[in-house]
Order: structure tokens, then C-alpha cells, then sequence
């Protein structure tokens, strides 16, 4: 019989039934097992183009825009008599607009308007100090997404990790530079002890990464919260829940010197970013995590042990968001709080989806929300925007970058060659 002739009909998509293999309703795709990740809704994520990225941000900022306008009261104002005098209303939505933009653009790049060199060029400096920690921590949850798994888990690695820096990095006395060392060395370990739990579990068990990793956020939080009302742990007088000061010892040192406060925690981004792309795309042990992500069938098919990659992705990613909160205490909050990650390891969910989870797009991703964060505050303090604007554009960019198809849509973009419209 000829091979046109011994080939089963093709199986229409949706229709129920199976294709060779697999169960009934799955397109002929094999079914998760246990303990596997879920490429499926993650290659969906990461199948966009980087001018879908760019028309994602543009459309951020034009929502960002209405917004500011809309809560002007100059603004407001103008729409009374808008149909007698249309012209007010476009000159003042303009003028209220673009001078909030150029209000976080001096507070995020270059202040023109400064009395001084220092003064124009420090927001820049101050962008890259907020980006430091979003970089390494985008740069955790993006392994995971590569890897086919879902790590939601960053914020309670990134506290853990700041935990052990900063409770070695006051509690210890060692030679400069060593203390440093092993701070962040400490950093590293318990974000990964972190991270590594929510991969053994999904490994040896099945148990779901999200679940888990939520669970673990909010274990880390009330860990932090327990460990800063103990006097052996914080060895401090102060009555706030707040540790000593990390000693001079341990701490980053500064790149530039004062009123600056950039860190040698950004040359650990940088290196991260270059030790994460050749991790992925140089080394053995990436194409087995990139494999896994892709198809863990097939991996295993070609002996790649998928519960073994599970529980070393996860590790890593918890190292270097435990990273990310090692270089937050040690280089620019000097002290352990409550507060210590802030919303961190949910905002690098966000780098790490503009990036398109590729390092070069994390690094990027994670200047620009830097950016945004040190900016929003400049134009909050000159023409009273609310800073929660920004935070607005930030997840419209988040929701459009999380669902290709809609800007493509707005935009007409061709669907990219290989990939079924839906």
C-alpha cells in the first residue's frame, strides 16, 4: 500500500477526536504528566514579535494619556464648553499630557531644568538603581517561562534572599570584601533552598508550581514579619520592625560617588543577564531546560530527565531572584523591613513577559520599568499626577503583551509565518 494511501485523514482541530496519539479533545497532543510543565499557554505568550512588544508600550502610554487628561481639572474644565469651543479642550489636553511625560522623562533619563551636571544626569542613575533588582528577578522568572514553568514565587524568593544577605551581612564579621562575598553568596542560597522546594515538589509529586509558589510568597511574608519582631535576629533597640544596619563590610560598593547611589548590584544584573543568555543558548544543561519547555515528551524521549530539569530551573530562578533581594538590602536599603522586596517579584512577572523571556529583552524590559518607577515620582511631585498612573500603563502594556492575537488586531499585523490564526 503507498504511503498516501496508508496515511490516517487528517483530524479536524477542536473535534474531539484523537490523532494518533494522545487523549480525545488534545489535537493528537500527549496530556501533561505529572510533574512536567505546561509549554502550551507559555509558547502562546512568548510567540509574539518584538514590534508587538513596542505597539504594546505605545498603547500603554496612550491609555496613560486619557487617564492624565482625564483627571486634570484643567481639563475638566475645558469639556463645560467643549462644543462651543473645541480647540480649548484639544490645547489643554496636549499641554497637561506632554508636560507630564516630559515630567518623567526628566525624572527618569536627563533633567534638563537642573541647576547642576550631577543634578541632570543622577534620574538616569536612579532608573538603573530601580532596575538593578527587576533585571535579576525578571531574569529568574524568565528561565522558569523558557522552561515551560510557571514561577510565580519571585516575591518570596526575592524576601528570603534578602533575609540571608542582609541577616549575614550584619551578623557576621569577616575582611572586606569577603563579607560581601558571602552575603551575597547567602543571597543566592536561599532563594535558590527557595525556589528549589517548589521544584521538588513539582517534580517527585506533580503539585501544581503556582499553587505552591503563592504559598511560599506568602510564607516568606510572614517569615519576615516573625524574624524582624526578634531581637536576636534584628540586634537593634529600635522598636520598628527593622534589622541593624548591614555593616560598611558587607555592603555593595558604590559605582559613583555621592549624591549617587548606583551600586555594584547593576554590574551584577549585567552579568547575570550574560550568564543567563549563555546558559540558555551556549550550554548543554539550557538546551535541555529550553527542550523541556518546548516539549517534555520529546525530551524524555531523548533522555532528558524532566523531573530533574524541573528542580534545577526552579532553583536557579529562586537564585537569582534571591540575588535580586541581596543586591535591594546590601546596596540600597541597607536594612531589613517588612517592606524590603516591595512588589519585586510580581513586577518581574511583568519584565519578564516584555522581555519575551530572552535575557537581551529582560535587561531591556527591566530599564524601562526602572525607568517608569524612578520617573513617577518626578511627575507626580511636578504637575500632581498620580504616580498610580504609571502603574496603569504598566499593566496595560502587561495585558497586551500577555495576548499577541489583540494587538494584532488593533494594529492588522500578519499573523507570523508557521502560526495558525486563532
Amino acid at each position: 500500500m503507498s504511503e498516501k494511501t496508508a496515511s490516517p485523514a487528517p483530524v479536524p482541530s477542536g473535534s474531539g477526536a484523537t490523532s494518533g496519539t494522545g487523549d480525545p479533545g488534545t489535537g493528537g497532543r500527549q496530556p501533561a504528566r505529572r510533574g512536567e510543565p505546561r509549554p502550551g499557554v507559555l509558547r502562546d505568550l512568548l510567540s509574539g514579535s518584538w514590534m508587538v512588544s513596542l505597539l504594546s508600550i505605545v498603547v500603554g502610554l496612550l491609555v496613560g494619556a486619557v487617564l492624565i487628561a482625564a483627571s486634570n481639572p484643567a481639563v475638566q474644565d475645558t469639556l463645560g464648553y467643549l462644543f462651543a469651543r473645541p480647540s480649548d479642550f484639544f490645547v489643554a489636553t496636549w499641554n497637561v499630557v506632554t508636560e507630564a511625560y516630559l515630567a518623567l522623562f526628566r525624572g527618569a533619563v536627563f533633567d534638563w531644568q537642573a541647576t547642576s551636571f550631577v543634578r541632570s544626569v543622577r534620574p538616569l542613575t536612579e532608573s538603573l538603581v530601580a532596575a538593578t533588582p527587576l533585571i535579576l528577578a525578571g531574569l529568574g522568572i524568565a528561565l522558569g517561562f523558557r522552561s515551560g514553568l510557571f514561577n510565580i514565587g519571585g516575591q518570596g524568593q526575592v524576601i528570603i534572599g534578602a533575609v540571608c544577605a542582609g541577616f549575614l551581612g550584619y551578623w557576621l564579621t569577616l575582611p572586606l570584601g569577603i563579607h560581601m562575598l558571602v552575603a551575597l553568596l547567602g543571597g543566592v542560597v536561599g532563594g535558590a533552598v527557595w525556589g528549589g522546594i517548589a521544584g521538588a515538589l513539582k517534580a517527585r509529586t506533580g503539585a501544581n508550581e503556582v499553587i505552591v509558589t503563592i504559598m511560599l510568597n506568602s510564607i516568606a511574608g510572614f517569615l519576615i514579619a516573625y524574624l524582624l519582631k526578634q531581637q536576636w535576629f534584628t540586634r537593634s533597640g529600635s522598636a520598628n520592625p527593622q534589622s541593624r544596619s548591614v555593616d560598611d563590610t558587607a555592603a555593595l560598593f558604590p559605582l559613583l560617588p555621592d549624591p549617587f547611589r548606583l551600586n555594584a548590584g547593576f554590574l551584577l544584573a549585567v552579568a547575570a543577564t550574560v550568564f543567563v543568555w549563555w546558559l540558555l543558548e551556549r550550554s548543554t544543561l539550557g538546551f535541555e531546560f529550553r527542550a523541556v519547555g518546548e516539549n517534555p515528551h520529546a525530551a524524555r524521549t531523548a533522555g532528558i530527565s524532566v523531573g530533574r530539569v524541573t528542580f534545577l530551573v526552579m532553583a536557579l530562578a529562586g537564585a537569582l531572584a534571591g540575588l535580586a533581594g541581596a543586591a535591594q538590602v546590601l546596596g540600597t536599603e541597607d536594612k531589613l523591613t517588612i517592606g524590603i522586596a516591595g512588589s519585586l517579584g510580581f513586577d518581574a512577572i511583568t519584565v519578564a513577559l516584555l522581555g519575551r523571556s530572552r535575557p537581551l529583552g529582560t535587561f531591556l524590559a527591566g530599564l524601562l520599568f526602572g525607568a517608569f518607577k524612578a520617573g513617577g515620582y518626578t511627575m507626580q511631585a511636578q504637575t500632581g499626577t498620580p504616580i498610580d498612573i504609571v502603574l496603569v500603563v504598566q499593566s496595560v502594556i502587561v495585558l497586551l503583551i500577555a495576548a499577541p492575537p489583540l494587538v494584532r488586531g488593533l494594529f492588522r499585523l500578519p499573523v507570523p509565518a508557521g502560526k495558525e490564526a486563532r
